[in-house]
């Protein structure tokens, strides 16, 4: 699995949700804050996404925007107004699917309204790089692979059929990485720092995929170093220039949302995950991991399996 890849499978705690949204001027809606990231697509119409703190951004048919933290928001026809909130409707609680409909009878609206349920207690380097929005417009010729993911979305959105839940939860998933595909090409070529610039950087690339590849090895900074053809010293200032941590430390970040991942989505024993992560000492793992989370391992899978429990019976 490529490094973008598998980082978003570790993230992930919970399949994706879509709604789509139809609205009739005067509307306006407030979403509220949630455990991972928000995207939302313009269908039909145009609006405003008013994100706190910062300024409107308007949004015509076929735009793109996504929020790295599901921060609270709203979107409307006009700036004025008050919105209402969203709660969109769900006859069958099991399916990624839900509509919502709001406002008068006006001039109609139609939006694409999803959300990611991601790990964000200890961000990946990956979110943190990202821009608090992401605002993707629509143009012709531009970002063909998302704009046919769009398209394909919304078609089965607005006609659901057999195996539409699986259809739409893949394709979800496929939008996101079209997402961060179209704003990583949208980087300004100069850019040298940050997560992002690191998967295309031939000397740190190959000691990202070194660690992806195999988290439990105990790699050390000279034999990363070596998977670049840099000394230890030399890599390691590059590495912590380019990535914004030292190799050691980003190897401890990734460890631990793999280990969390375990903890999640698997019965495995504490050694069982504490082995996979690399530590050959359970106390050793415990230890790093209540470091990393703020929380023992145990208690850390206690309280995941009882969100996931509340989320699915909402």
């Amino acid at each position: 699995m490529d490094i973008l890849s598998d980082t978003l499978a570790a993230l992930r705690t919970g399949r994706p949700s879509v709604v789509r949204t139809d609205a009739r001027a005067p509307w306006g809606v407030r979403f509220q804050p949630i455990s991972g990231a928000g995207f939302h697509v313009v269908v039909e119409g145009r609006c405003f996404l008013l994100p706190v703190g910062g300024d409107p951004i308007e949004l015509g048919p076929g735009d793109v925007v996504f929020l790295r933290r599901g921060t609270d928001h709203a979107i409307c026809d006009a700036v004025a107004g008050e919105p209402v909130a969203f709660e969109p409707d769900r006859v069958d609680t099991s399916s990624p699917i839900g509509s919502f409909s709001v406002g008068g009878d006006g001039a109609r609206s139609v939006l694409v309204c999803g959300a990611y349920h991601l790990d964000i207690d200890r961000p990946h380097p990956l979110l943190g790089d990202l821009p608090e929005v992401i605002h993707l417009p629509a143009s012709p010729g531009r970002h063909p692979a998302l704009r046919s993911a769009v398209d394909q979305l919304c078609a089965e959105i607005h006609r659901p059929q057999p195996g539409s839940d699986s259809v739409v939860t893949a394709l979800v998933d496929l939008l996101l990485l079209y997402i961060l595909r179209s704003w990583y090409a949208e980087l300004p070529r100069e850019r040298t720092q940050g997560w992002a610039s690191a998967l295309n950087d031939p000397l740190i690339a190959p000691a990202l995929k070194a660690i992806h590849d195999d988290p439990a090895y105990p790699w050390t900074v000279e034999l990363l170093g070596s998977r670049a053809g840099l000394s230890r010293a030399a890599f390691a200032r590059r590495f912590t220039a380019v990535v914004g941590e030292p190799p050691l430390s980003y190897l401890t970040t990734w460890r631990m949302a793999i280990a969390a991942r375990m903890l999640r989505e698997t019965g495995d024993s504490l050694g069982a995950v504490a082995e996979n992560a690399g530590y050959t000492s359970e106390f050793a793992f415990a230890k790093a991991f209540k470091r990393h989370f703020g929380a023992p391992p145990g208690a850390y899978r206690r309280e995941r399996r009882e969100r996931r429990a509340v989320a699915s019976s909402l």
